[in-house]
């Protein structure tokens, strides 16, 4: 009984016991030949063994050396045993291992396939995701045993994919064929990159794997320009709700005093460096709040402006109601003015701001489709903004004021409206929304005193198309404009697009000079 006892002990112990790595497998890490290198690091690959991926991980990072013809893992001060993992003497004088860019790119793919065996389910999704961009044949057993074995479904797709692509240097046209009807539901550039040699005769001489990788490719093709298309429509929709930002307070201005303010692209330029400061603020005094420095410019950069409107208002437009040739030309001069006040303030150059934390990445909806987070704020604190003033417009006495004034100026003063203080109260509102256009447009685009300019036409226009005064058609024109432009430029260039936007504003405004929403009002009839 005893005997029988210990013989089990001695059999458990044998099988808990892990086996060391082949030495003689070991040692041909150290070859000079790069082929006897990498045959080594494959058979080493498809075994998954831990002490195989802490042996290549050695090599990786420079530690594998050569000492009397065995090759010891140098790490600081310690020496390894590689093939054992044992402690052991330090070697007077090793040879360094040489790794060129094949090797290192085999080790990338060998550790990524080892790593799909990690127990911590972020490792293999990592591991996955690193093989989609570069696999070889050789890895097609090791990504067989890793799929049968995985149970997350993230890491399963990802391992089909990178099993498929690997399957398309077997040799089997049978198994080719399987992998490219399994990439062919893909939507990556990378897998399309990867099935296009086997459109060529010269290089697949089979044709039902040739035909099948020509359907894939086109199939591919059709998925990649819909999410081009689908990314055009949401860096338009950006766009949109910059403009919206810019023109929500033009329309106010214009509808309200007829003012053709050519200085309003510079309202913007004042809001964005409004976040500027509160930035430099936040780094120099709350540099553990820095994150909040977005939220805390968003009265500075409304008020800031605001008061710039008011003194341009209350000082130069005042005095030139009526006059449109003479507004235009005042406050085209009021925006130089501005212009070299920024150059003096914070200089020529253009300053950084940068966005927050919680603004960086993104949402991947597709392998070539990334929503960026600050787009995706921009586009919610547009609309947030476009909510609060419709409020005003619709829900207050100044908005009912305003109103008023816009739609007939002269009986809104006979029945008691103070025209002048509205006039200065809407100029105000308007700046101050441009302001916070400004501090939007400063998350994705450089702050320089210049920036305003290539917005101010583009607000104009949606001023114009949509209606004088109209808050609805304002939105449409700004949104309309952003994606239709956006589209145009990735059909036929930047230049293109903008003459063809111009033509079209012309055309529908010989066409439908109210714009898209007419002012109702005795004024108009």
């Amino acid at each position: 009984m005893t005997k029988l006892f210990t013989l089990f002990l001695l059999c458990t112990c044998c099988l808990s016991a892990h086996a060391a790595l082949d030495p003689g497998q070991v040692l041909q890490l150290a070859n000079e030949d790069s082929s006897v290198k990498v045959a080594a690091i494959q058979k080493m690959t498809e075994a998954a063994d831990p002490d195989a991926a802490r042996v290549l991980k050695a090599m990786a990072d420079g530690q594998l050396f050569l000492s009397a013809n065995k090759v010891v893992v140098i790490d600081g001060d310690k020496a390894f045993d590689a093939s054992t993992g044992e402690p052991i003497k330090m070697p007077g004088n090793p040879d360094s291992i040489t790794v060129n860019n094949r090797i290192r790119g085999e080790l990338a793919n060998a550790l990524a396939a080892l790593s799909l065996f990690d127990k911590d389910v972020g490792v293999r999704l990592a591991s996955a995701q690193e093989l989609q961009t570069r696999v070889s044949p050789d890895l097609v057993p090791v990504l067989a045993r890793a799929l049968a074995k995985e149970t997350d479904n993230a890491v399963k797709a990802l391992l089909k994919m990178a099993h498929a692509q690997a399957n398309l240097g077997n040799a089997d046209p049978a198994a080719r064929l399987a992998a490219v009807r399994v990439l062919s539901g893909s939507s990556s550039p990378n897998i399309r990159s990867a099935l296009l040699p086997l459109t060529d005769k010269a290089k697949e001489p089979d044709n039902k794997v040739r035909y099948g990788a020509i359907s894939a490719v086109k199939a591919i093709d059709g998925r990649l320009e819909l999410t081009e298309n689908l990314a055009r429509v949401f860096s338009g929709l950006s766009l949109g709700s910059i403009l919206l930002l810019a023109a929500l307070g033009l329309a106010i201005t214009y509808g309200v005093m007829g003012v053709i303010n050519m200085a309003h692209g510079e309202l913007l330029m004042v809001g964005a460096y409004s976040a500027y400061a509160v930035q430099s603020i936040f780094r120099s005094y709350f540099p553990n709040a820095i994150d909040w420095y977005l939220p805390a410019a968003i009265p500075v950069a409304f008020f800031a402006a605001a008061l710039v409107g008011v003194v341009m208002e209350r000082t130069v437009i005042r005095w030139l109601y009526g006059r449109a040739l003479e507004t235009l030309l005042a406050t085209w001069g009021l925006s130089l003015v501005l212009i070299q006040a920024a150059r003096i303030v914070f200089g020529a150059q253009n300053v950084e701001v940068s966005n927050p934390s919680w603004m960086s990445g993104g949402i991947e909806l597709m392998p070539n489709l990334l929503l960026p987070w600050n787009r995706l704020v921009i586009i919610g604190f547009a609309l947030f903004v476009l909510l609060l003033v419709w409020v005003l417009m619709n829900k207050t006495r100044l908005g009912m004021f305003v109103r008023a004034v816009t739609q007939n100026r002269a009986m809104a003063g006979c029945v008691g409206v103070p025209t002048s203080r509205i006039d200065t109260m809407a100029f105000g509102l308007g700046a101050g929304i441009a302001g916070l256009g400004g501090l939007a447009l400063s998350q994705i685009s450089n702050v320089g005193p210049d920036m305003g300019q290539g917005y101010i036409v583009d607000s104009f226009m949606v001023v114009v198309v949509g209606g004088v005064g109209q808050l609805a058609g304002a939105v449409w024109a700004a949104l309309g404009l952003g994606i239709f432009t956006k589209l145009l430029e990735g059909w036929a260039g930047a230049v293109i697009a903008k003459i063809a936007v111009l033509v079209f504003i012309i055309v529908f405004i010989q066409k439908r000079p109210q714009g898209i929403f007419a002012l109702k009002g005795r004024v108009i009839e």
